[in-house]
Order: C-alpha cells, then sequence, then structure tokens
C-alpha cells in the first residue's frame, strides 16, 4: 500500500530539548510533546534514539489506563539500575510494568537472546511471553504470528522494534548486536502477520549508522519504518472502529 494516500501522515521533526544531559529532563520533553500529539488525536510513532525514549512515549499514550505492547528485539529491557540510572535503556518495560504503562500479560517480546537468563527474570515473574531467538525457528513465524495477537488481543497496543532484534548480519549498525537474531525476511513476515491490530503508537529504536559504512542498517532501519507505518494505517483507531 501507499500509506500517504490512505492516512494524513507528517513528520513533526525532533523533539526539542532544553536539558539534553539530563536523561529525566529529556524523558519528560519527550512526554510532553507525544502528549500533544496524542491530545489531537494523532498515533505518535517515533523514531530513536536508544530504546529508554520509549518510556515518556508510553506515558503520553498510556494515560487511560495500560496497553498492551508487542516487543522485538534482542533484549527483554526489563532490567534495573545501571550506573546509577533506573531510567537507561535496559530498563524502559521494567518502569513502564512499575508505572502501569503497559499490561505485562498482554507483551509480548520476540527474538529475545544474548543476555543471562537472570535478566529474564522480570519479565517471565511479571507475566509476560518471552519469545527467544531459538524459538522462533522451532515453533515457526506461522505460529508466532498467532501467537503475537493471541497475547495482545483487540485492545489498545504498542509496537516497538529494536533495530538489534535483527542478525547484524542485517543490521550491524547498532550499539548492542547480538548474533543469532531475526533475518530480515522473518520480521517482515511477523510485521505482516499484524494487520489489523489495534496499535496506537510505536517506534524503531537503536539504528547507528555511524556504527555501519555499508548503509545497510539505515535502509533496513527506514524499511521497518515504512511495514509498521503501514500497520498503523489499518489500525481500528485510526479507522475509527475502537
Amino acid at each position: 500500500i501507499n500509506p500517504f494516500q490512505l492516512a494524513q501522515i507528517r513528520d513533526m521533526g525532533d523533539i526539542p530539548f532544553t536539558r539534553m544531559f539530563e536523561v529525566e529532563a529529556t524523558h519528560n520533553e519527550i512526554e510532553a510533546f507525544a502528549a500533544m500529539l496524542v491530545g489531537a488525536d494523532v498515533l505518535p510513532f517515533a523514531i530513536g534514539g536508544d530504546h529508554s525514549i520509549s518510556l515518556p512515549l508510553l506515558r503520553a499514550i498510556a494515560k487511560d489506563g495500560p496497553v498492551a505492547m508487542i516487543h522485538v528485539d534482542a533484549h527483554v529491557d526489563t532490567t534495573d539500575s545501571f550506573q546509577g540510572s533506573k531510567f537507561n535503556h535496559g530498563a524502559p518495560f521494567r518502569r513502564a510494568v512499575e508505572e502501569e504503562l503497559i499490561d505485562p500479560a498482554k507483551t509480548i517480546q520476540i527474538g529475545i537472546r544474548g543476555s543471562a537468563e537472570y535478566l529474564w527474570e522480570f519479565s517471565k515473574a511479571s507475566g509476560m511471553t518471552v519469545v527467544h531467538a531459538e524459538d522462533i525457528e522451532r515453533l515457526g513465524i506461522d505460529e508466532i504470528v498467532r501467537i503475537a495477537p493471541a497475547v495482545v488481543g483487540d485492545g489498545p497496543t504498542y509496537l516497538s522494534f529494536d533495530i538489534d532484534g535483527l542478525d547484524p548480519a542485517f543490521a550491524p549498525g547498532t550499539g548492542t548486536p547480538e548474533i543469532g537474531g531475526l533475518s530480515t525476511r522473518e520480521a517482515l513476515a511477523i510485521l505482516h502477520g499484524l494487520k489489523g491490530l489495534n496499535l496506537v503508537g510505536g517506534d524503531v529504536m537503536e539504528v547507528a549508522p555511524q556504527y555501519d559504512p555499508s548503509t545497510n542498517s539505515a535502509q533496513v532501519g527506514a524499511q521497518m519504518l515504512f511495514e509498521i507505518l503501514s500497520l498503523m494505517v489499518f489500525s481500528p483507531r485510526l479507522q475509527g472502529a475502537a
């Protein structure tokens, strides 16, 4: 499809920061900017940036209660404080559960690998569905596509796509690459299988083109942006059916 023919889509530019060296201050400014969009009945779709910025986006989107989430990543991002900050890029979804922004029972994390098992404890203990990278080959894409909508249901859903969910053979330009990840073809098949979900926001995070002189990571990131943007066009929320 051409999403620009089916929806009003605008690039709102970069979120302006006035205190860019203070993590919590930048998060507040991200939340305020996203809240402005949500207040205007706009579905925000963000490009990052490290994964910590999903938290303020969720704060703006989940004002009326926790949302479901589909999270594609190599890492669960539900660890805790690191080097004195509990708002680091490895902890946004732990904070989101604690702040009741996402419903862990309606959250699925896909492509997880590369970390010690103890780093996944919060995801499992809180009730999230964790699909390890090796499970994808064992279960097959069709089964993953069946499981994900069943977990999130038909309620408002946030889609967060970390580029390191892909194998670094396809997207090496990221800060924490992990071998054994999704191929671009597998990622596209999973995304295409999510058509019709009630998406209320999303993001593509952790693309770092400076780490990839081939430019492949930027191209892959742009394609994932387009695919998720196209998914959002079919969201019942955008269609006015929710």
